[in-house]
């Protein structure tokens, strides 16, 4: 390889490690929805060029996290209203057949279950945060009872999810109905087998849907 091969590379792998960073700051809600990200002081945190920082925020933006507005920066990307129905049509889609095609094997199961002891354990703790994490870890699950290739394919699904889980307005409410109901789609889908289980979900997914949506409207309103 060639000495300009090689920085390329370095420079490479360093903004893809700068944009873990931002993303995990962005999903964790330090960095809040709508943020703007300031090129200097990220430099600065991340000992790194503008140029390198400049390849992350590329790399955050084909990944909807971000936005560069022209002439004024980067910012923490809002999802819209719209963004939130195909987020949910995305997810009936890929985990209600991966949930429903699973029948009763007990394949998979196991990695589930721990998404919902980890669940547990984090609020009791009053971690909601953590909690929503694992709510999705969950999910992620179910997909990949149909196939690891398809849960992977979902990742920027779970990321967009995450930032639209920033809206609600009390994590512990929200994060904690669903938590429960969790625990009665794994029952289900055990005790009863893929179909009935796909049909619980569907069902959950409408409705939360619904309640982020609302979300959404009454921040518009306590904005207006």
């Amino acid at each position: 390889m060639t000495a300009s091969s090689t920085a390329e590379l370095s420079r490479s792998g360093r903004s893809h490690a700068v944009a873990d960073q931002v993303r995990a700051g962005i999903l964790d809600g330090t960095y809040p929805l709508g943020a703007r990200l300031p090129e200097p002081e990220l430099c600065a945190a991340f000992d790194v060029s503008r140029n390198t920082l400049r390849e992350s925020f590329r790399v955050l933006g084909e990944e909807r996290l971000v936005v560069h507005e022209l002439n004024r920066g980067v910012f923490v990307r809002v999802p819209t209203e719209q963004d939130v129905r195909e987020l949910y049509d995305a997810r009936r889609l890929v985990e209600c057949a991966a949930v429903r095609d699973h029948g009763r094997r007990t394949q998979g199961l196991a990695a589930v279950a721990e998404t919902l002891e980890r669940a547990g354990r984090l609020a009791a703790t009053g971690d909601w945060v953590g909690v929503g994490t694992a709510d999705i870890d969950f999910h992620r699950a179910l997909t990949a009872l149909g196939s690891v290739r398809v849960e992977a394919l979902m990742q920027s699904i779970w990321n967009e999810m995450r930032l639209a889980f920033h809206v609600v307005g009390r994590p512990d409410e929200f994060h904690g109905t669903y938590l429960a109901r969790n625990h009665v789609v794994l029952d289900t889908l055990v005790q009863r087998g893929g179909v009935a289980a796909a049909k619980e979900l569907r069902t959950y997914l409408d409705e939360a849907e619904q309640r982020v949506l609302r979300a959404y409207r009454t921040r518009a309103a306590g904005r207006a």
